[in-house]
């Protein structure tokens, strides 16, 4: 067997060498003529996975240890019997503490009050569920919209998406991105939101039209944006526009990491029968890589924000980003993942 591995992966390095011929390389370099001859892919979202790098190729199998899939073309997949899979609900913890802090951090620096505000969460997944959590032990008022889930579960725990652009005081997007979600943010959804409401975007960017974006930062609030049109090559007037701009890094902790990497290894495993690695887990110091738990009952909102910062500073990652935007693929690669921290 032979195996094509996007080297960013943790903790796979070395361990498929008893069993197959592995190359690794870097997900954006992986060509087509790497994987002539491949059985599997392990990759995460730098490589775009069509017909232009599968087709004439042996590969059996795409494992992406990232959540979502869109980098990959599931029709063609499907049509060539190439079997896909993805470590969905694995960073959702990471995602949520990102986007905590980035609230609570650009409150506290523009002297917002969050008392009573409402989040509308776009999209219920494995993500937005984590954050609808968070937000309620937090004491946030919550709206959520998943047309998907609200068809097959019933209307009643969601709510139309009229409601969530004029009611919400922040929205977080957490939606897949496909067809219909494909530049959903344009110049209606903003015209439409509150005047000076959060907007945040840890999901996709292309959920959203850059130059609608633009056009509404005047009557936005804190516009806190983790993913982007074109990446790596992003739009630098939106990096000035943001409060909080960082390079695609918000489900980097290593919970999530360590999750994903399980999730592939025993995926690969299980189909191609490496029987040692079914219940893989990685060696080392995993206890160094527990999440951290937070009380923050009895908290004003200044101290939550300290709290939120001392476990995660965002700020560092954005200035980062600021200082050198031609970098955004090498602060990914070269990431010190986080740990996670939970709310008590």
């Amino acid at each position: 067997m032979k195996f094509v591995i996007d080297r960013s992966i943790p903790f796979v390095e070395g361990l498929f060498e008893p069993y197959a011929e592995v190359i690794y390389r870097d997900g954006g370099a992986i060509a087509h003529n790497d994987i002539l001859d491949a059985d599997a892919l392990l990759i995460r979202t730098s490589t775009k996975c069509n017909a232009a790098l599968l087709d004439g190729t042996s590969v059996k199998m795409i494992a992406s240890a990232s959540v979502g899939t869109d980098h990959i073309d599931l029709s063609y997949c499907q049509h060539n019997g190439i079997n896909v899979s993805s470590a969905a609900g694995c960073n959702a913890g990471a995602v949520a503490n990102y986007a905590f802090s980035a609230l609570y951090g650009c409150a506290a620096r523009k002297s917002i009050s969050l008392t009573g505000k409402t989040i509308g969460i776009v999209g219920a997944g494995s993500t937005g569920k984590r954050v609808e959590s968070m937000a309620r032990l937090l004491g946030f008022k919550v709206l959520v919209y998943d047309p998907p889930r609200a068809d097959a579960e019933g209307w009643k725990e969601f709510c139309s998406k009229e409601e969530l652009l004029s009611d919400s005081d922040i929205i977080s997007l957490h939606t897949p991105l496909n067809d219909r979600t494909r530049r959903m943010c344009n110049d209606d959804f903003f015209a439409a939101m509150k005047y000076g409401a959060f907007f945040i975007n840890t999901a996709r960017g292309e959920l959203v039209d850059d130059e609608a974006l633009k056009r509404a930062v005047p009557k936005l609030g804190p516009v806190i944006l983790d993913v982007w049109n074109g990446e790596p090559d992003i739009n630098k007037k939106l990096i000035d526009l943001a409060d909080i701009a960082t390079p695609h890094i918000s489900g980097y902790s290593l919970q999530a990491k360590l999750t994903s990497a399980i999730m592939v290894v025993r995926t690969v495993s299980r189909y191609f029968g490496i029987t040692d690695l079914y219940e893989f887990i990685p060696t080392g110091d995993i206890e160094t890589m527990s999440a951290v738990h937070v009380d923050v009952n009895g908290m004003t909102q200044g101290q939550i924000a300290s709290i939120f910062q001392y476990n995660y500073p965002i700020f560092t990652d954005d200035f980062m980003l600021r200082m050198a935007p031609e970098t955004f693929s090498r602060l990914r690669l070269d990431y010190r993942y986080r740990r996670e921290f939970f709310i008590d």
